[in-house]
């Protein structure tokens, strides 16, 4: 699983995307409300209670075995323009001590640590808010300096874990996508990569020279998706690394990859995926592990989003920070801002956080059964609420009609409602006076299956509370697999119950 969001903050984790592009523009947005006394506070709250001992043991409880660290270099060292002396590196303890108090958790859980370059000196994509990119200054591809200081962070990393045995092995770098023959500019139409695959090589060759134990993993251009140019292992012990998103979940989706790891006999990792709906989820870890390939998930939790095992819960009150950066709401006072955005680093810690039992379902024990299981104990008498319907597979315990993305058409899919769970089921929060989930965008042939236990036997009425569509429908509500049952006529532009 992939910490994302916790040593290099992407705009979209925090719902900060379209008034801010990186990292440093949140932090700039943070300063400019609060002043730099209280961003340091929110940040140093930030870095300890994103990640913390409870959120490594519940990953292993859960069934992962390894954690990806998605670092972001100036937590290790300085940038090339703060340097005292050019050419020389300055090493910052905070990164390391936040890797060491990780790897000792994972050591603890015997769990493997990977270690991830995703904030290189200078950025390593056109898509800034990955890597923290400032376009005003020289990316890693435009500067001999950040090259070097890259290699150099490498080294000291290396040298610093080399002889850990639950260091499971280098990411050298996150998604480089930039282009080197002036064809679209993240590098998807490149034919040679030379760069990439040159400064892969010189850091393989100063890891080597105090580290012969651990894995490199090398990702290609353009999102890790263009491998050309790549012509074979030049060590002995690294792996092809690729990320999967928005794609069939399919042999041919992969075959590109096969192929490279047939003919050169080098191992696979699928370093990064998700951001997804349940069915897709399961349906990409069953190919990945038909094809022997290991994968990592991403991410563990953000801010507002069921699509990972936690959600930091937004509250009002960030959402009116957020409404006054887009220019819809009067700014907050600095003491209510800064008690906003604490809250939000106190809403970091695992117990704060909202857990979602049907993504962790889906990824683990939906690849051994294809049978459902309660979502909840549904009792009768009583009120089952039509988002309860129970785990499981589309089509076993709920069918829906866009249930997944694919990218396909440029069709998207999942939960359109984007609340409380992860399932096809369209789902949103009814915040009016009964503060409650709902099922939504209910379409000709979608049904839940729900599992009850009835109390007390006997003659029941049934009911249920249906808000009216355009045209006139109806719910079928059929007991034990039986081809009738009761059917609610709904009436259009009305209101049934």
């Amino acid at each position: 699983m992939g910490l994302g969001g916790w040593m290099l903050q992407e705009p979209y984790m925090l719902q900060t995307s379209g008034f801010t592009v990186t990292q440093k523009d949140i932090r700039q947005k943070i300063s400019d409300l609060i002043g730099d006394e209280k961003t340091e506070d929110f940040y140093n709250a930030w870095y300890a209670n994103h990640a913390r001992k409870i959120d490594i043991d519940s990953l292993k409880a859960w069934g992962f075995n390894s954690v990806r660290l998605p670092m972001h270099y100036n937590l290790y060292t300085l940038s090339i323009e703060e340097e005292p002396v050019q050419g020389e590196n300055t090493w910052l303890k905070e990164g390391f001590a936040m890797t060491d108090s990780l790897l000792n958790w994972c050591k603890s859980n015997q769990m493997y640590l990977i270690l991830d370059l995703h904030g290189a000196p200078g950025g390593q994509g056109k898509n800034a808010s990955i890597s923290d990119y400032d376009i005003t200054k020289p990316s890693l591809w435009e500067s001999e300096a950040n090259k070097q200081k890259t290699i150099a962070l490498w080294k000291k990393l290396a040298e610093h874990y080399a002889n850990e045995p639950w260091i499971g092995g280098y990411d050298l770098l996150n998604e480089p996508n930039w282009t080197f023959e002036n064809k679209s500019e993240n590098g998807c139409d490149d034919t040679c990569n030379a760069p990439i695959w040159n400064i892969y090589k010189e850091i393989t060759s100063v890891i080597r020279t105090v580290d012969k134990n651990h894995i490199i993993f090398v990702e290609g251009n353009c999102w890790s998706q263009n491998i050309l140019g790549f012509s074979g292992p030049w060590d002995d012990n690294m792996s092809l690394s690729f990320h999967k998103y928005w794609t069939p979940t399919d042999f041919e989706s992969l075959e590109k990859f096969l192929e490279i790891r047939s003919k050169y006999n080098i191992p696979l990792w699928m370093g990064e995926s998700g951001e997804n709906s349940n069915e897709w989820f399961r349906r990409a870890i069953e190919l990945f592990e038909q094809n022997e390939i290991g994968w990592a998930w991403w991410p563990m939790k953000k801010i507002g989003s069921i699509v990972g095992p936690l959600t930091i819960v937004k509250t009002p009150e960030y959402q009116q920070l957020l409404d006054y950066w887009r220019g819809k709401a009067p700014a907050p006072n600095t003491e209510t801002a800064y008690k906003t955005l604490m809250d939000i680093a106190d809403g970091l810690k695992l117990e704060n956080c909202t857990y979602h039992p049907d993504v962790i379902d889906a990824m683990f024990r939906q690849q051994k059964s294809e049978n459902s299981i309660p979502f909840t104990k549904n009792e009768i008498p009583g009120i089952i609420r039509a988002v309860d319907f129970d785990l499981g597979v589309h089509e076993i315990a709920y069918s829906d009609s866009d249930y997944m993305n694919t990218g396909v058409n440029r069709q998207t899919g999942g939960n359109r409602g984007g609340a409380y769970r992860n399932d096809g089921v369209d789902i949103r929060l009814d915040d009016g006076l009964k503060n409650d989930f709902y099922v939504t965008k209910t379409e000709d042939g979608e049904w839940m299956k729900y599992t009850v236990y009835v109390l007390k036997s006997g003659n029941y009425d049934v009911s249920a509370e249906v808000s009216p569509g355009e045209k006139k429908g109806g719910i079928q509500i059929l007991f034990n697999d039986q081809k009738e049952g009761l059917t609610l006529i709904i009436p259009e532009g009305k209101r049934a119950g």
